[in-house]
């Protein structure tokens, strides 16, 4: 079966897809730098660069998934533009996205499709006909002559080792495409326990398991703060900004993941530890610290996402680059587990 992939980003979503005799042959994705990483870890796709709201380019991408006779669709449109009603001012342009996904399933036919995005979405609205409409309802009606089935699930609880909740709509043709039963969690020891422990600026012998340089004030203050706990409520040893006064926030800043439990979502600002939960577990010390006093390293967040030992990102992109795509994405073995039940 071949697939057509929209919104693709850099296609982490689409890593284990083949497993499961889908091959995605045509791609959609508007940014530059994204189209450049996905073609070289998808030499075999075709995709085409650019709006998908520009009419030359939704043809185009259309009669090439018409010409590959793509029968299988996956989407993950950004929801930026969307509100919650009562709060929409106007016909936000990022709203309509989720009508051109609806709009190429209705022009192309695939037997089956996938549509993922951010829990909320199921309590919001959009403009179609001049009237607000529901996504939710807009996608049922609009897809009548399909079976559409639609949940918000957890990462966590299909192979991934990371809590990231995301609403999923799984459509088809045939008949009711039904939802994978959970799993037992995955750690954050289970999965990264064995990598050697790296203090700020350290290197391994692992490919891209090397810890970023950070400031002096927070290795001190982190160095003191256990696992599962942030820095901000240390009595002594805090966050403090130049005038040494203390950095007041949320209590998911500056904070050490759990080592006993999936690791919280990966944001694309997983390099920065004053951001949400980005700081290795450690390990406590004789002295009475705690070790790795630091964001995890790439290899760490590949390994947490899902991602197969062998995946190396382009050796153009930037770290930070790479951070952002990654906090981006959709944990691939999320789809591979729904490929699963997929009718046939």
């Amino acid at each position: 079966m071949n697939g057509v992939s929209l919104f693709a980003n850099v296609g982490i979503a689409e890593t284990y897809i083949a497993r499961h005799g889908i091959n995605i042959k045509v791609a959609n994705e508007l940014l530059e730098n994204r189209v450049a990483f996905y073609k070289q870890m998808h030499p075999s796709c075709e995709i085409v660069a650019g709006d998908i709201t520009d009419e030359n380019v939704y043809n185009h991408l259309l009669r090439e998934a018409l010409r590959e006779e793509c029968n299988f669709l996956i989407a993950t449109p950004p929801c930026q533009g969307m509100s919650i009603a009562g709060q929409m001012k106007e016909d936000d342009p990022r709203n309509s996205l989720i009508k051109y996904v609806v709009r190429m399933i209705q022009d192309l036919k695939p037997s089956h499709a996938i549509i993922e995005n951010v829990p909320k979405i199921l309590n919001t609205y959009l403009l179609h006909r001049r009237k607000k409409i529901k996504v939710v309802d807009f996608i049922l009606q609009e897809l009548s002559a399909y079976k559409v089935n639609y949940q918000v699930l957890d990462a966590a609880d299909y192979g991934t080792p990371q809590t990231r909740r995301r609403a999923i709509f799984l459509i088809s043709k045939k008949q009711k495409w039904d939802f994978p039963e959970p799993e037992k969690y995955i750690s954050v020891k289970d999965v990264i326990g064995h990598l050697p422990s790296l203090e700020s600026g350290e290197k391994s012998h692992i490919p891209y398991h090397y810890a970023k340089e950070q400031s002096p004030n927070h290795l001190l203050c982190l160095k003191y703060t256990a696992t599962g706990k942030s820095a901000l409520n240390n009595e002594t040893h805090y966050p403090k900004k130049e005038d040494g006064s203390r950095i007041k926030g949320y209590a998911t800043t500056y904070k050490r993941i759990d080592w006993h439990r999936p690791a919280p979502t990966i944001t694309t600002a997983n390099g920065f530890i004053s951001s949400q939960n980005n700081v290795h577990p450690g390990v406590l010390q004789k002295d009475g610290t705690y070790s790795d006093a630091r964001v995890l390293t790439l290899k760490e967040i590949f390994i947490l996402t899902g991602l197969p030992e062998d995946w190396h990102p382009p050796k153009w992109a930037s770290e930070q680059f790479v951070r952002k795509v990654i906090g981006e994405g959709v944990p691939p073995l999320l789809i591979e587990r729904l490929l699963r039940t997929m009718p046939r």
